[in-house]
């Protein structure tokens, strides 16, 4: 059998009137959402420094009422870029991506992808790696059975979560390189500030914003932007 998991099945399942816990932190935080309400993250600390940590979101196990509500702040983000058409990143930005798309009006929206299919092209891929996923040799697809969707429209990246920018980048790169330069960036949640200098110059929105976390005595305690 699976072993337990550390901490209860209770994250990213309802948005609450008022803060679930308050600072300093022990291994969850409350977040204030642009409505008001507030939504329960576990803090996860940082790989290459254990003293700082980032509030989480896995779009995937997020409830649907999370997920719809956390859809909508990224569009309202994202409406300032004047998007055409959606790419959404794999495999938890496709959460948002596609009710993005659609809540944008558009007909349909396009997805990377971590697989290869037998007709892609070997032009149309991208190293990638990310702060949860760092996995070595994986690449980022473009089917070019959908680069009609792309021609002449203002692209448009979404993810669940900006934290290091590695991720977004690749997007970008992979986009550029098959000559559709994304419009900007727009993701869920804007994750601590690692990401700011990897997007330098690049327009980057978002639902909502969390904070880098530091360890003090008595737990943790958010870090105030400089």
């Amino acid at each position: 059998m699976p072993a337990p998991s550390p901490l209860p099945d209770v994250f990213w399942q309802d948005l609450a009137a008022a803060p679930h816990v308050t600072a300093p932190y022990a291994d969850r935080v409350s977040t204030r959402l642009p409505d008001g309400r507030w939504l329960l993250q576990p803090l996860r600390p940082v790989a290459d420094d254990p003293s700082r940590a980032v509030a989480s979101l896995i779009s995937t196990q997020a409830s649907f009422t999370v997920e719809h509500a956390l859809t909508g702040f990224l569009v309202g983000a994202a409406r300032a870029l004047a998007p055409e058409v959606v790419v959404g990143l794999p495999t938890l930005g496709h959460v948002f991506a596609r009710g993005a798309a659609e809540r944008l009006g558009f007909p349909n929206w396009v997805a990377l992808g971590y697989s290869r299919k037998l007709w892609y092209d070997e032009a149309l891929a991208e190293p990638i790696a990310s702060s949860t996923s760092p996995d070595a040799g994986k690449r980022l697809w473009l089917d070019p059975r959908v680069l009609g969707r792309l021609a002449g429209r203002r692209v448009l990246v979404v993810d669940d979560v900006v934290s290091t920018g590695i991720s977004a980048a690749a997007a970008l790169r992979l986009l550029a390189r098959a000559g559709f330069p994304a419009v900007g960036v727009a993701v869920a949640m804007a994750q601590g500030d690692r990401w700011r200098e990897r997007m330098a110059g690049v327009a980057v929105v978002a639902g909502f914003a969390t904070p880098m976390f530091r360890r003090d005595t008595d737990g943790w305690r958010p870090v105030e932007r400089t």
